[in-house]
């Protein structure tokens, strides 16, 4: 796919490697779009309960139910920008599929949108940091994902942390909510080249404090990533790998409503329908609006 071409030539693209479904409140076409949304079915490499490739459809069930209206943001979302384009195409090879959502992202970007992605497992991150090379990182998750490999694959969701090291470099990471770490990961030579802001630490100094700390270092440009097991699992327990003393649901609004103008791009993934009543897959469609309202309100948070 090439880059030099109009965006009608785009949306004819993407929309032959996508599906058909699409958030309720996503009324726009591609060409007049600000934000595009797109799932990545995609959980061959998880390693403790799969399900995380049903996530994309139930999120935009979830969101069925959320009102296009928001009080605090004081926007319509049927009225605002926003395109789902569906989920694209997967197979079972997790390098393929990196590289495809790399592609599919490079896309939306030369456009000049913002990508919104739906997991799928962690894993497909990697090929979505490679379009924000200028870009710091934040990402939510319980665990330092750190690994060079596991399991034999270099793809796997255990290693999206270090193959972003390998696309930003050092003091461009900044992962809230890790509270689990392998001795492994730990004693990588590398693995203080990224900083992880530790979920104890959040709770007993608070997320404004955290934030603050880390504000400075800051690009102008942020890539945004959630697994959803970063939250604590009393409020997201349908994911892959839960792990206990995780961040709030409010922690996580707090930095996109400080960090969402300088979003270039989000995701969200890594939730297990199958593990839950609908909590996770809700919490997910409403952080999506999160992000979409904290660009479009003119409040200040």
């Amino acid at each position: 796919m090439g880059s030099h071409g109009n965006q009608k030539d785009h949306a004819a693209e993407l929309s032959a490697l996508a599906s058909l479904k699409r958030i309720a409140d996503a009324t726009f076409n591609y060409e007049d779009a600000r934000y595009v949304i797109f799932g990545v079915p995609f959980d061959y490499t998880s390693s403790y309960r799969r399900g995380s490739s049903k996530g994309p459809t139930e999120v935009r069930l979830a969101y069925d139910n959320l009102e296009s209206f928001d009080l605090d943001y004081g926007v319509d979302f049927s009225e605002l920008p926003i395109c789902d384009i569906g989920d694209i195409s997967v197979n079972e090879d997790a390098a393929e599929t990196v590289d495809l959502v790399e592609e599919v992202i490079k896309i939306i970007r030369n456009d000049e949108k913002i990508p919104i992605m739906i997991g799928g497992e962690h894993s497909i991150t990697g090929g979505s940091i490679r379009n924000f090379r200028e870009s710091s990182m934040i990402i939510i998750d319980a665990h330092s994902d750190f690994r060079d490999s596991y399991m034999g694959n270099r793809n796997n969701h255990a290693c999206v942390t270090h193959r972003s090291l390998e696309v930003l470099g050092e003091g461009r990471i900044f992962s809230f909510g890790t509270r689990s770490t392998s001795k492994e990961e730990f004693e990588d030579p590398d693995y203080g080249k990224v900083t992880f802001i530790r979920s104890e630490y959040v709770k007993n100094n608070g997320i404004e404090k955290s934030f603050s700390e880390i504000a400075p270092k800051l690009k102008e440009s942020i890539y945004f990533s959630i697994d959803m097991d970063g939250i604590d699992p009393s409020q997201a327990p349908g994911v892959g790998t839960p792990e206990p003393y995780g961040l709030r649901d409010s922690d996580v609004r707090y930095l996109i409503r400080k960090l969402a103008r300088k979003i270039k791009g989000f995701d969200i993934l890594e939730f297990t329908p199958d593990f839950d009543n609908g909590n996770t897959a809700m919490l997910a469609a409403k952080l999506i609006q999160d992000f979409i309202g904290s660009r479009e309100t003119k409040n200040y948070f």
